[in-house]
This record gives C-alpha cells, sequence and structure tokens, in this order.
C-alpha cells in the first residue's frame, strides 16, 4: 500500500495509571514491554512497518515523554515527535496533528493508532488498513470495529447497518457510535451482531477532519488554526499559550458521533484478528497464559496452593504466594500491590489517592 501522502499517526501520551506501580509518569503503559523486549509503542511502530515506514509516522506525546520516546524510536524524525504542553483528550490533540501533517503535505491521509494496545495476529491486522485509507481519501472519516468477544461494559461501541459482515474488507456507512452500556444492554449488542467494539483507530484527510474539526468543536479548531504550520521555537510557544484553551474533550464525543448522524462516517467491521486494549492487569494476566495452576508469572515467584493469580516480580526479589486465588501481585522496587484480579481494573483508584496526598515521588 504504497502511497506518498499515506501517513501513521500514533498516540503516545496517556498515563496507563492501571497499571500502577509499574506504569508511572515518565513510565507509562506504552512505553513498558509486556511481552518479549519491546514496548508496546515499538510493537505499534513494528506493526505498522510493512505499510508505513519510520519517516511516514509522526508520534504524539507529552513533554514528560517526549526523551524517551525519541530513545525507543530513534527512526522517527525528532521534528514528527511532538509533544502536548497539557492533556486535552484526543479531539484537540488530532486537530494539532492534522493542522501540522497538512500544512506539510496538504494531500495527506492519515491513520489514528493507539500506542498501546495488543494485536496477536498483525497479518490479519495490516488486510483492514488498505481499504480503510482508501476510503479516507474519498472524504470519508473511517473507523475499524473490533468484533465483539463478549459483552463488554468498558468499551463504546460502533452501530453497524445490518448485514455488515465481520472480515469484510469493505467500508459501510456507520449508523452511529454508542457509549459504553450497562450489561444488559451489551448483551444485546452481542447478540445482535451489529455492534462492535470501538478501538479508537481512525483514517481520515487531515483536511476532512480539519474541516470538521470546524464545524463540530469550532472553538477549539480556530485555536489550532492560529498556530504556525512547522515544529520549532515559535510553535512551541505559541502551542503553549494556545493549547490549555482547547476544549477538553474527546474525539468520539466531539466529532464522530455529530458526524455519524449526519452520514460522514464509514466503518470496516473485522473479525478477530487478536485486539486487546490491554485495559489492566487482568488483561495482561490473559495475555500471557497460564501454567496448570491457572498462575502467570513475570520474574520469580514459588507458588503453593495458589490458583488464578498473576505475579509480576522485581529483579533480585522472590515473590512467594500460599493458600491464595485469583491475586494480582506486581513488585516494585518502591511499590507493591496486591489486588483481586476482579478489581484490577480499579488500579486507578490509588493513583488519585497518591496524588490527592501528595505523594509525587510514587507517581
Amino acid at each position: 500500500m504504497s502511497n506518498n501522502h499515506t501517513y501513521g499517526l500514533i498516540l503516545a501520551g496517556g498515563r496507563g495509571t492501571r497499571f500502577w506501580p509499574r506504569s508511572r509518569t515518565r513510565t507509562p503503559k506504552q512505553l513498558i514491554p509486556f511481552t518479549g523486549t519491546r514496548s508496546l509503542l515499538q510493537d505499534t511502530v513494528d506493526r505498522l512497518s510493512p505499510i508505513l515506514p519510520p519517516e511516514r509516522l509522526w508520534i504524539l506525546t507529552n513533554a514528560y515523554l517526549r526523551d524517551e520516546v525519541q530513545r525507543q524510536l530513534p527512526d522517527v524524525p525528532e521534528q514528527q515527535i511532538i509533544a502536548e504542553p497539557d492533556q486535552r483528550n484526543t479531539a484537540p490533540c488530532l486537530g494539532l496533528a492534522a493542522h501540522l501533517i497538512q500544512a506539510s503535505d496538504p494531500e495527506a491521509v492519515l491513520g489514528v493508532f493507539p500506542a498501546d494496545h495488543h494485536i496477536g495476529q498483525p497479518d490479519r491486522f495490516l488486510e483492514f488498513l488498505p481499504p480503510a485509507f482508501a476510503a479516507a481519501r474519498e472524504g470519508k472519516l473511517v473507523t475499524i470495529g473490533i468484533q465483539p468477544r463478549w459483552p463488554e461494559t468498558g468499551y463504546g461501541y460502533l452501530e453497524f447497518p445490518a448485514g455488515a459482515t465481520p472480515g469484510e474488507l469493505q467500508p459501510y456507512p456507520l449508523e452511529r457510535f454508542r457509549e459504553k452500556p450497562d450489561l444488559a444492554t451489551a448483551q444485546g449488542f452481542l447478540s445482535s451482531g451489529r455492534f462492535y467494539w470501538n478501538a479508537g483507530m481512525f483514517f481520515w484527510r487531515a483536511a476532512v477532519f480539519t474541516e470538521a474539526l470546524h464545524r463540530y468543536l469550532s472553538k477549539t479548531a480556530d485555536l489550532l488554526a492560529s498556530l504556525p504550520g512547522h515544529p520549532g521555537a515559535e510553535f512551541d510557544r505559541m502551542l503553549g499559550e494556545v493549547y490549555p484553551q482547547c476544549e477538553n474533550v474527546s474525539v468520539d464525543y466531539a466529532v464522530m458521533e455529530k458526524a455519524a448522524l449526519d452520514g460522514k462516517v464509514a466503518g470496516i467491521a473485522s473479525d478477530d484478528f487478536g485486539w486487546s486494549d490491554l485495559g489492566s492487569w487482568n488483561a495482561v494476566y490473559e495475555l500471557l497464559g497460564s501454567d496448570g495452576g491457572g498462575n502467570a508469572v513475570r520474574g520469580s515467584a514459588l507458588l503453593q496452593d495458589a490458583s488464578g493469580c498473576f505475579v509480576e516480580a522485581g529483579a533480585g526479589k522472590l515473590v512467594a504466594l500460599l493458600g491464595v486465588n485469583d491475586l494480582v501481585v506486581v513488585d516494585t522496587p518502591d511499590a507493591l500491590l496486591i489486588t483481586d484480579r476482579k478489581r484490577a481494573q480499579e488500579v486507578g483508584r490509588i493513583v488519585k489517592m497518591l496524588e490527592q496526598q501528595g505523594r509525587t515521588e510514587l507517581l
């Protein structure tokens, strides 16, 4: 899929609070290797490399992480690694990227990819990208829906028209975006066959997205349009003044939900390519697979009469579990997390408590 106007935009600015104590402000989830030796960010770049080489990638991160992102991705041009001065959610950051890339290439077509997801079948995943980029070139805002494997209440959903078949490499007019449902609604979504998980992967011409931002989020669009079109000292100065004034809102809510109702969004219904958002330590447990006792261990651990446990042990320390079940145990030099696997999604609450107590050395 060689095209001189095709780019990849990787979102790498999150904090990953549900992976505390391993994930910290300066070493968040996307910069950590969960399988093998490559971080999730590096895995994302590797996965895209057959169709998007490093020189066609842009990375959106934050000031805390910029140096480490550059270190991990030495082949991505330095001027294409952009640091947000303030977290304002995905609508402003995607508008910022579209502004910069469109200035350098008015015909640019972007694919947007989160840096902190896992994809177990990258070859199958890549088959969905050419039709997504093709629909974007025709002027559509495009997204890929993930075929749901269970009635998940923690994801947003995409509603496809009747007759959409998972795995077809063609876009359908997307009917609407749906918020995270309760369990009964999610079960209905699953049984209908028309609803897919929203994984936050998008495709559009930079000019088309900029136009949509002006239509649906005009204040932010006007602020971003006032910035220079090229990174540099003046850009950095103005960005620091302008960006915090942008509305703090997701692209789904600000643009895509409204554009879908206006008939401007196309969706591609994927089949299973092993996607996971790795939303908690429990997701890592499921990804790694377990031993005969149902335990998954990274590091040094001794388990006796224990089952269903996940252990992430720091170097040089043995973690021993006796007579316990379904725990997450994560050991780092300065903090130890122990929680029920069923409550792994709530680890971010610990981070909020540390923030309230001013324990910045642990954040």
